[in-house]
């Protein structure tokens, strides 16, 4: 397959980065007089921990529809009703992504740079999981090869495989003194370099990383028989320790992408919009109690209530977008401001990670693990202490080590991971029983989605590899 690739320039606060790409087949690319001809570490390093953030931001803009953290005001949106989409932009971006990553591992092995090698392989296993968690099944054991036009797909499970190779070469590679003469360039590592000032401060913060990206893959396959509780257990200590470890980007051309969907909201335009089911998750409609978590995330609507957007709804009338009768994503939130991090893996998401492991074997470490959690994003937020400390008291949150289920855990994670692509594994295998969640409206089939269709482009430029007949009610290997 000719897959041709126009990478696009990063442009930073005190730098301009180029990017290029790896020769032939699947990642050929147009001559770009634009761009630089022969990639340096340093600048490979600033576009692929960039595009991380980006990817993580595409994937996450549509699949919250599918999280219902986000409904679209027009009612029978394809997005909320779970028609097939042709999600083909994020996709090549995923793809562009990985190009690049591939070019910045090779450059690393002949260097014998092991902490360039090690951030290589995190983002190569961080992107296929987006396109895996989305699609299954994606080529990838072929596409580097510049003589196979037309790669073939691995499985799903496959995928998820080397995805968990990826991932246990990295902590390796930064586990472990670094080799090579090439000195990391932290300035151009645009999700640590405003935390870690050294190479061997970088290392530390990605190792926590890699553990936690490894904590999050083995999690996913809990409803299987790959399950294994014990291993996160053991690997969640060595991880993050708390948000100052938070494994977010924060370099942007303008502005954090959800800001400017929050801007278009202001001005009564695009999407954006806030489903009633998180909206209702956290006002006191679902569960009786208000979580104060709530200001931190979102706006008010008109009459200074909370109220969402019901997907495959649309916006209710008479408003039409015109007035502001329902929440939106806010530009006041820590999450989503202007110069908000875009989060991939956060220390909340680790603890309610290792208190699911823990749940059966250990219930204690389960239950502090939770309120571990808790406590750890209502700081991120900003919540008063006295409101944070109030909202753990409540009888059906601080529920006591005895009473602690997975639908608690489930509960609490669900907010923590607010428009993160992530969470749709996680309301895939809970088979979305979050309480009240419903079909969208006018849903066209009569089970919750489980993934996408493959784009257009794929059909027309490697049709007799890429799947047919799929439909977004198919389950992938680790969701059965």
């Amino acid at each position: 397959m000719r897959k041709k690739l126009l990478y696009t320039t990063i442009v930073t606060t005190a730098l301009a980065i180029g990017s290029v790409g790896c020769g032939k087949g699947y990642f050929e690319l147009y001559d770009n007089p634009s761009q630089v001809s022969t990639p340096t570490m340093p600048t490979l390093l600033s576009t692929v921990t960039h595009k991380a953030a980006m990817n993580t931001y595409s994937a996450g803009s549509t699949v919250s529809f599918y999280t219902q953290y986000l409904a679209s005001p027009a009612a029978s949106s394809p997005t909320d009703i779970y028609q097939e989409l042709d999600l083909g932009g994020t996709w090549d971006a995923i793809f562009y992504a990985l190009a690049d990553t591939k070019d910045l591992l090779a450059l690393a092995r002949q260097a014998n740079s092991s902490m360039y090698e090690g951030v290589a392989s995190f983002l190569i296993a961080y992107n296929l999981t987006l396109a895996n968690d989305i699609w299954g099944t994606v080529p990838w054991t072929e596409i580097a090869d510049p003589t196979i036009l037309y790669p073939k797909y691995d499985d799903d499970k496959a995928i998820y495989d080397t995805c968990l190779a990826y991932i246990n070469t990295a902590i390796d590679k930064f586990a472990n003194p670094s080799t090579g003469n090439a000195t990391y360039a932290v300035n151009n590592d645009m999700i640590y370099h405003g935390t870690a000032r050294t190479e061997a401060a970088a290392k530390a913060f990605w190792l926590k990383a890699a553990y936690a990206l490894k904590a999050r893959l083995l999690v996913k396959v809990s409803k299987t028989s790959a399950y294994n509780p014990a291993e996160i257990l053991n690997i969640v200590g060595n991880s993050l320790g708390s948000n100052n470890d938070n494994v977010g980007m924060a370099n942007f051309q303008l502005r954090n992408n959800w800001a400017t969907v929050a801007r278009s909201n202001a001005a009564a335009t695009l999407g954006g919009w806030l489903s009633e089911q998180f909206i209702d998750h956290m006002n006191g409609t679902t569960y009786g109690i208000f979580d104060p978590r709530l200001p931190k995330m979102t706006d008010t609507a008109l009459g200074g209530i909370y109220i969402g957007t019901e997907n495959g709804a649309g916006n209710r009338p008479p408003g039409n977008n015109i007035t502001k009768d329902e929440c939106y994503v806010s530009q006041n939130s820590p999450l989503t401001s202007e110069t908000a991090p875009i989060q991939l893996i956060t220390y909340s998401e680790l603890k309610f990670i290792e208190a699911e492991a823990a749940l059966n074997s250990d219930p204690t470490r389960a239950y502090n693990a939770y309120l571990a959690g808790i406590r750890a994003h209502f700081d991120l937020l900003g919540v008063d202490n006295t409101d944070r400390d109030n909202y753990i008291a409540e009888p059906t949150v601080g529920v006591g080590i005895g009473n602690l289920t997975i639908d608690h855990i489930m509960k609490e994670k669900y907010v923590v991971m607010y428009l993160n692509p992530a969470a749709w594994a996680d309301a895939r295998r809970y088979n979305y029983q979050y309480k009240d969640f419903t079909l969208p409206e006018n849903a066209e089939v009569n089970q919750f989605i489980r993934r996408q269709q493959y784009p257009r482009s794929e059909f027309a430029e490697n049709g007799q590899n890429t799947p047919r007949g799929v439909v977004v009610t198919d389950r992938l290997w680790w969701d059965q």
